[in-house]
């Protein structure tokens, strides 16, 4: 895991966005911090999010801080409404005019955007056939089995073999910090994941492996365990450098994740 500017090709602003990136992932991506930013207060200050009351006219700004340091335009972007469920879109350009929660591409000069704040953030890379994938997996997400859809998705729109995937896992809510009610537990078990990936805790609740269940769905569609990467980073617990949905009681910024197709 690096981090690194946004921008790593010259014209890197003092103070600019930052991003962690994935050891095996070529194509230019990233996990966004929330330093680099015009926004305050709790949205301080690299909030890309309009959902939870920051001044709509910062996050646009700090919108096209991040876009300018990647040299792309809006209409190269596909970001769109997450409704924490399992529909995955072709990547037609769309300004968060759809209600999905993944996209997939292989257009050159596509960027493929999900926005996270405790939700894990999945990118996908296919070296083979050119194409790539972002999904915004919380755990309705999760449970539903969007990291799993993402694969068969790329395989029916690409021809993208499982063992040829790279996937990267980006920073979220791990399980120690995670706690959920039976409701939650029970949607896990019957849907048929490892009862380990929700541990009854000292409170009479449960502690929720995220991360873990998106591998175990990973590995079930076939993408080799050595092809997922993941930072392993807590966003409940590291305030300095992101924002948290839970931690913050839903007042707090929101991150971006990316992939971007290069142009030919």
């Amino acid at each position: 895991m690096t981090v690194r500017p946004i921008a790593q090709n010259g014209g890197v602003r003092e103070g600019g966005p930052r991003v962690l990136t994935a050891p095996h992932l070529p194509w230019p991506h990233g996990f966004t911090l929330r330093d680099g930013g015009v926004s305050e207060g709790p949205f301080a200050s690299l909030n890309l999010g309009l959902s939870s009351g920051d001044d709509p006219a910062r996050v646009e700004a700090n919108r096209r801080r991040v876009l300018a340091d990647l040299g792309v335009t809006r209409d190269e972007v596909c970001a769109f409404h997450q409704v924490h469920g399992a529909r995955v879109l072709d990547g037609d350009p769309t300004w968060f005019g759809e209600r999905a929660d993944a996209v997939v591409s292989a257009v050159p000069g596509r960027l493929l955007v999900v926005s996270v704040a405790d939700c894990l953030p999945l990118l996908y890379f296919d070296p083979v056939s050119g194409a790539a994938a972002a999904a915004h997996c919380g755990w309705r997400g999760t449970v539903a089995g969007l990291a799993a859809a993402v694969v068969e998705r790329l395989r029916e729109r690409y021809g993208s073999r499982p063992q040829d995937l790279r996937v990267a896992i980006g920073p979220g809510i791990q399980g120690a910090c995670y706690q959920v009610g039976e409701e939650v537990a029970s949607a896990y078990r019957l849907a048929g994941f490892p009862p380990e990936l929700a541990r009854e805790d000292d409170e009479g609740r449960y502690r929720l492996d995220l991360p873990a269940a998106n591998r175990w769905l990973l590995e079930r569609s076939g993408v080799p365990p050595d092809a997922v990467w993941s930072a392993g980073v807590c966003t409940h617990c590291d305030e300095e450098r992101f924002f948290s949905h839970r931690r913050d009681a839903g007042v707090s910024g929101r991150h971006w994740a990316f992939i971007r197709v290069p142009r030919t």
